[in-house]
């Protein structure tokens, strides 16, 4: 289960906050296109001051999908496309 990637491997911090990453995709402070590729949407959710989740998503022959998931204290690079 790609979840189960996500917290073992790749980012243990999220572990027990897939509230806070529904959150993120649910209702986005802002959402951001990928830089090097343009089906790579990243959603960012503020949890405190210059704190964030973000959910990395990818969109393929019309099915969506969670890439990955961490805290981060910066907005990646990339085109804005929400809010405008």
């Amino acid at each position: 289960m790609r979840w189960d990637l996500i917290v073992n491997e790749k980012h243990p911090a999220m572990k027990g906050r897939e509230s806070a990453v529904k959150s993120a995709l649910e209702s986005p402070d802002e959402v951001r296109r990928s830089k090097t590729d343009g089906s790579v949407l990243l959603f960012y959710k503020a949890e405190a001051l210059k704190r964030w989740v973000c959910a990395v998503t990818k969109r393929s022959d019309g099915e969506g999908f969670l890439i990955t998931a961490y805290p981060t204290d910066a907005i990646k690079e990339g085109i804005k496309i929400w809010p405008k």
